[in-house]
């Protein structure tokens, strides 16, 4: 049975690294590749739009063969919905993690707020932020994170590219499988059903005692969920 390549599509200023341990629970079994947006990463220092992050999902793709599973989690997420809107030929199922919010005012205004107290700093806030993945999210994933750097100066570009981007509106267009996969103690949880509602094919897991780091902190529980809805898709396939 042929594997469904996974993409994996990381968060506001983090990395392709922070998906350390997810990427080790997948890889055994199918191939994975975790990408960096553009103004992340290995491409800090590029401004960050929404034709980029499509761009940069689109090309993941084509590195995995021209079709795969995407998974997004927080900004990736958004970035996932925008480029599965724009090809969804490519696209064999969507895990979005931690992204069922509507972008807008009210959500860029508090990371508006750290963007200004971060970058007062003269590291830019990196030390600060590295203590709050240290308490946040297992110690080898928090080092990983550190190592791919914590990109706060992209925050402003991020809020302007997703101001008028609307999810679920794009989200509707795509016919294929969805899941939506929350932390029970994830804020970004609010619109879930709003969400579940715009899915052609949806479906919404919670997982319990987790947060909006879902992916980072039960990695192999995260996984696990990614791998049974890949292995749906695929025996769906092979009859």
């Amino acid at each position: 049975m042929t594997r469904t390549p996974v993409l994996l599509v990381h968060g506001l200023r983090l990395s392709s690294t922070c998906w350390v341990e997810v990427g080790e629970h997948l890889g055994p079994q199918r191939p994975v590749l975790a990408i960096d947006l553009p103004g992340h990463g290995t491409r800090r220092g590029e401004r960050f739009t929404l034709p980029g992050a499509v761009e940069a999902v689109r090309a993941g793709i084509d590195r995995l063969g021209g079709s795969a599973l995407v998974v997004g989690h927080s900004l990736g997420g958004v970035a996932t919905i925008a480029a599965t809107a724009a090809h969804p030929d490519r696209v064999a199922g969507v895990v979005l993690a931690g992204a069922t919010v509507v972008p807008g005012p009210a959500l860029a205004a508090p990371f508006r707020l750290m963007h200004r107290v971060l970058s007062s700093r003269p590291d830019g806030g990196q030390a600060l932020s590295e203590q709050v993945f240290d308490r946040a999210v297992p110690p080898r994933v928090a080092a990983a994170i550190a190592r791919g750097g914590i990109a706060t100066e992209v925050i402003p570009d991020v809020f302007a590219a997703l101001s008028g981007f609307d999810s679920l509106a794009a989200l509707a267009t795509y016919p294929g499988p969805v899941r939506l996969i929350n932390g029970g103690h994830d804020h970004f949880r609010l619109g879930e059903q709003r969400f579940l509602r715009a899915c052609a094919n949806g479906r919404l897991l919670v997982v319990p005692r987790a947060g909006h780091y879902l992916p980072l902190t039960h990695a192999a529980t995260f996984a696990d969920l990614v791998t049974d809805f890949a292995a749906a898709r695929e025996a769906a396939a092979a009859q």
